[in-house]
């Protein structure tokens, strides 16, 4: 089992890409904090196989379905109105749709409905070839043989629906408390690139909630999800002919959370900006993570670069919402790299995990073109898991005697 964020608020996800399914424990979730499934599932819907046509053909409804770490003392059945659950012709068990947190761990499940195991027969044992760009050799000799290869077991993106579960619950806590908003948007698609971007748009201000619907509608209702409605079908265009071709594109997604609440973070071991790179940048196929201006801030002089001050705030946020690994409150911006997918039909040099040379080429799949068009949301969730870690670390220095108090 894996832990992700902590050591306050963090996530524990198990599960293969073609296992029964994915479980995901959440834990340091406050009590009291209003939790509906809906919510979550709306989120696992933009995660989802089959969600966006220019990704993979797979489609899988990625139903959750939570069973523990909720509660609501004023009406007990409308609480466990979720999906139910039949183990071997018992009873059905029903689940929770709504609730409030209890301060214990939140436990969710997503079972896999449609796997084709078959697939990957092609990767079976030590004759078993091996994918140029995946972790097939590496995961095959680190385990003595005994991975998981199916789907890419664990390194698959379907691991993500735990990110994008703890994540739900960690942009439900920030914005019932802080107002706080977790925007993707994608800028690059091959030598493609957008015009228009989030941190243009949002600035350095507090966003209304009208402000923040009109950004959501517009990114959701382009081919992909973008601000920019030309280079969206520019891109369209460039997937559907790589596709064929049967070769992948890398991506670049901006990440930005607006109405972030100020002083949450560290200055060094603790830092948000270390925890936020390490987060972004460990998402599968990920290769670069920028903050604010990026790169770019190299070829500035710093009295450029250094962003203008006054009493109400910062004027620009070239520093992208941090300081010293500290929060100012102006949006946390970051821009997120990935690289082509690893699983094409193109023909490659390879081996076989006993390195034995071949010419490999897929035999079947079922895979995305580029898969940064799906990875927004576990971007998103990503960077809330990690704020709320933070606000609540910052939390836990503040010390009020009456908290101590039973009678």
């Amino acid at each position: 089992m894996e832990i992700f964020g902590g050591p306050i608020f963090g996530v524990a996800g198990a599960g293969e890409s073609h296992g029964p399914g994915i479980s995901t424990i959440t834990f340091g979730c406050p009590a009291g904090v209003r939790i509906e499934r809906d919510t979550i599932q709306q989120f696992l819907n933009r995660r989802r196989p089959g969600s966006n046509k220019h990704g993979t053909p797979r489609n899988e409804a990625d139903q959750v379905i939570l069973t523990a770490g909720m509660f609501d003392d004023a009406d007990h059945d409308a609480m466990l109105t979720g999906p139910t659950v039949t183990i071997d012709r018992q009873a059905a068990v029903r689940t929770y749709s709504s609730g409030f947190s209890t301060g214990e761990p939140i436990a969710a499940f997503v079972a896999t409905a449609s796997s084709k195991s078959a697939h990957y027969a092609q990767f079976s044992g030590d004759q078993g070839e091996v994918r140029p760009g995946h972790t097939d050799l590496v995961k095959h000799h680190q385990s003595n043989g005994f991975v998981d290869y199916r789907g890419g077991g664990r390194s698959s993106y379907r691991s993500a629906i735990s990110d994008v579960v703890g994540g739900s619950i960690a942009r439900i806590f920030l914005h019932q408390h802080f107002g706080t908003v977790f925007l993707s948007n994608i800028v690059q698609v091959g030598e493609l690139k957008s015009k228009t971007t989030l941190n243009d748009i949002v600035g350095v201000d507090q966003l209304s909630p009208v402000a923040v619907e009109e950004i959501q509608t517009k990114l959701s209702a382009a081919e992909i999800y973008t601000l920019d409605r030309d280079f969206a079908d520019a891109a369209a265009r460039l997937i559907i002919e790589t596709r064929k071709q049967g070769d992948s594109l890398g991506g670049v997604v901006e990440v930005v959370a607006v109405n972030v609440p100020a002083l949450a973070g560290q200055p060094l071991y603790n830092s948000l900006k270390l925890k936020l790179m390490g987060a972004l940048g460990g998402l599968h196929a990920v290769r670069a993570v920028e903050i604010g201006a990026g790169a770019d801030v190299v070829t500035r002089l710093g009295s450029a670069n250094n962003d203008p001050i006054r009493s109400g705030g910062y004027q620009t946020n070239h520093h992208g919402g941090m300081l010293g690994g500290i929060t100012t409150g102006a949006p946390l911006v970051a821009r997120v790299a990935f690289k082509p997918t690893s699983t094409i039909h193109t023909s490659q040099k390879s081996v076989q995990k006993n390195l034995t040379e071949i010419d490999y080429r897929l035999d079947k799949g079922r895979h995305d073109p580029c898969v940064a068009i799906r990875a927004g949301v576990a971007l998103e969730s990503r960077m809330a898991i990690e704020l709320a870690n933070a606000v609540l670390m910052h939390q836990s220095t503040a010390i009020h005697t009456d908290d101590f108090k039973l009678f």
